[in-house]
């Protein structure tokens, strides 16, 4: 009885308590679950981006917040009023393009084996589901313009009042609610290093390898670089799946529109792009607790995404790696000690 007592004592029990609390309330606010991530996002980077600047400039923080989001909503309102009906024309027009190549597979022994393969693996299936992700969101503007703007607004007042918020929020730890406060902070810090840092470090990646493969895309003469840019981009968002799902389309255009050696083309440099990200981007950017095998990824996406739907493949590996921190799973030091 009394292991029984001590075990719900402790804090490892009213921790986990805590945790399932913290979900289920996640679970009953689901249908706002993207304006929690926007605002998040948001509010996190355009946190280090301000405190990236105080370090060099010597202006107001205040002024310095003022600016940013000035010059980000009037960027966003010009890209939504000049390019969003291009973009929409281009990726009908993408979606039209692979349709047709897909409805008129050319009777071959070996395109009709990968296309059969494809339906058998689900790729075919991940692919409709990003395009239709694509679409809806563009042709439901004004729902996803709303909560863009609402998560922005919330972000802005957060930036704008983040010392009052501090100051106020540490009252609570001498309230009567500090146990669960604590625990509350002691979750939302790791949240905060590592889903932030992961989502931040996947967002550079993906903005990187977007502007490359673009470039090589218009060396390489494709049509519809806007709609295809913006495909590239989401799926980069996607750790090592995203080149996979990226490539299937592109390698479809490519054929369309050059025969094989388009296709070589771009298996090619869409390689080059990914080395660039194993070698170099995801070892500057990454910590050692992103670094998983193949098959945990690939494991993560396929769960995360059957749970989540698409936001599951953009945020099941830096939910993963912040389950890595609150059970302090040092993935550097497992490596080293199973290679010995």
């Amino acid at each position: 009885m009394d292991t029984i007592n001590r075990v719900f004592q402790s804090r490892g029990f009213k921790r986990i308590l805590i945790f399932l609390f913290i979900s289920l309330i996640l679970y009953v606010l689901k249908d706002m679950i993207n304006l929690i991530l926007f605002t998040f996002i948001f509010s996190f980077l355009m946190n280090r981006l301000v405190n990236f600047l105080l370090e060099r400039i010597p202006v107001n923080r205040i002024i310095i917040v003022i600016v940013l989001y000035t010059v980000i909503v009037g960027f966003v309102s010009l890209a939504f009023i000049n390019y969003l009906p291009m973009i929409a024309n281009e990726i009908g027009s993408l979606v039209k393009q692979l349709t047709t190549f897909y409805s008129s597979v050319p009777n071959y022994g070996v395109f009709n084996q990968f296309f059969a393969n494809i339906d058998t693996d689900k790729l075919s299936s991940y692919m409709e589901q990003g395009v239709t992700f694509l679409i809806k969101y563009f042709s439901d503007v004004s729902r996803v313009g709303i909560q863009i703007l609402l998560a922005l607004l919330l972000s802005l007042f957060y930036m704008l009042e983040k010392p009052r918020l501090i100051n106020f929020t540490q009252k609570f730890k001498k309230s009567k609610i500090a146990p669960i406060y604590n625990e509350i902070e002691f979750f939302a810090g790791k949240f905060a290093g590592t889903f932030g840092k992961v989502i931040e470090a996947q967002l550079i990646i993906a903005v990187v390898n977007g502007g490359l493969t673009t470039a090589a895309l218009w060396i390489l003469g494709f049509p519809q670089l806007g709609g295809l840019s913006i495909m590239v981009l989401m799926l980069g968002l996607i750790p090592v799946a995203g080149v996979i799902l990226s490539l299937i389309p592109l390698c479809i255009i490519a054929y369309s529109i050059g025969g094989v050696m388009k296709v070589v083309y771009i298996v090619i440099a869409i390689t080059i792009v990914h080395a660039i990200e194993a070698y170099i981007l995801s070892p500057k950017l990454m910590s050692s607790k992103t670094n998983l095998p193949v098959f945990y990824t690939f494991f993560i996406l396929i769960f995360s995404e059957h749970f989540f739907g698409i936001w599951g493949l953009i945020v099941g590996i830096p939910i993963f790696v912040f389950f890595l921190e609150v059970f302090e799973v040092n993935n550097e030091k497992t490596i080293k000690k199973s290679t010995k």
